[in-house]
């Protein structure tokens, strides 16, 4: 018998996977597949609008993972912030899996979104990924999966958090303290999650609790992809402190970092960069280059007078 090609293996796969959500949700095209689930396009019959249905794969059903993607619904029903796509609905599908149904982000990827925007449009983006992260350390959840492309920048320049299928709660994730409460619901319990590049040394050791400074230092690792090569210093000082191997001489959070970011584009001093003379000297011009120049304006003009009336 002749073997099927990857491409039927495939064809045969989506129609398997392909979800009965019943008589409200027509399920349409596969958006894209990850290893906590696939997400398809739907139309909400009842309310006439398109939205995300995301679902458990056929091959991981018997993996004990439907309880994770019911985790994750809840998760993101507690997050309802203008940075984290909004949950609609949740259930269980004819088969038994589950699936819950978001909001439909149209737009590009960060990484795709940011190859021709200046270095201030892609820091003002960072800032955004900080401030919907900052609010989920408020509500006690870890993301502990951060990274460019889990970050989906809206038709109208919204910056969404995406997948948060490896969220884990923490005890007091509001101050670097914060630790995973250990409970049988959370995600992941015992096994190191995150992607290589992005995640904290501390979460490759799965019987380490890890705290908000894992996110940190993921997006950290995000901000060294924005800035790119030839920046300027307090950039990179900012980059190495929040990347630090040991997660102690990181910022103790979020918030903290995004201050440096904004401090930086204020072209206000950094906390993670000890500057020279020379280079305050130049930090004050930039930042105060309009008085200056009016000032040695005004005084050449006054020498030019006091020259002219001593002719």
């Amino acid at each position: 018998m002749k073997p099927l090609s990857d491409a039927a293996v495939s064809r045969l796969r989506d129609v398997v996977d392909r979800p009965d959500a019943g008589d409200r949700y027509a399920v349409h095209e596969l958006l894209g597949r990850g290893g906590m689930g696939a997400v398809y396009r739907a139309t909400d019959r009842l309310l006439e609008r398109d939205v995300a249905l995301k679902v458990l794969p056929t091959e991981l059903e018997h993996h004990g993972l439907a309880h994770r993607l019911e985790r994750e619904a809840r998760v993101l029903a507690a997050l309802e912030h203008p940075g984290i796509v909004a949950i609609h609905d949740a259930g269980s599908l004819a088969d038994g899996r589950p699936f819950y149904v978001m909001r439909l982000v149209r737009g590009r990827r960060l990484d795709e979104q940011v190859r021709t925007e200046s270095l201030g449009e892609r820091l003002r983006r960072f800032l955004a990924v900080c401030d919907a992260v900052s609010f989920a350390h408020s509500r006690g959840v870890i993301h502990r999966d951060l990274k460019p492309a889990n970050v989906m920048v809206g038709e109208f320049g919204e910056v969404l958090v995406l997948d948060w299928g490896v969220a884990k709660r923490a005890a007091d994730a509001g101050t670097g303290a914060g630790v995973s409460n250990g409970s049988s619901g959370d995600t992941g319990d015992g096994v190191a999650v995150g992607t290589p590049g992005f995640m904290a040394p501390e979460q490759s050791v799965a019987a380490v609790d890890v705290d908000v400074r894992a996110d940190v230092y993921a997006l950290g690792a995000m901000l060294r992809e924005l800035v790119g090569a030839g920046q300027a210093r307090p950039l990179y000082a900012i980059v190495a402190r929040a990347t630090a191997a040991n997660a102690n001489d990181r910022y103790p959070s979020v918030d903290s970092l995004a201050a440096d970011v904004r401090a930086w584009l204020d072209r206000a001093p950094v906390s993670a960069y000890r500057e020279s003379i020379p280079e305050k000297a130049v930090r004050f011009y930039r930042r105060n280059s309009a008085l200056i120049l009016l000032l040695l304006a005004y005084l050449v003009v006054r020498l030019f007078i006091l020259w002219w009336r001593g002719v």
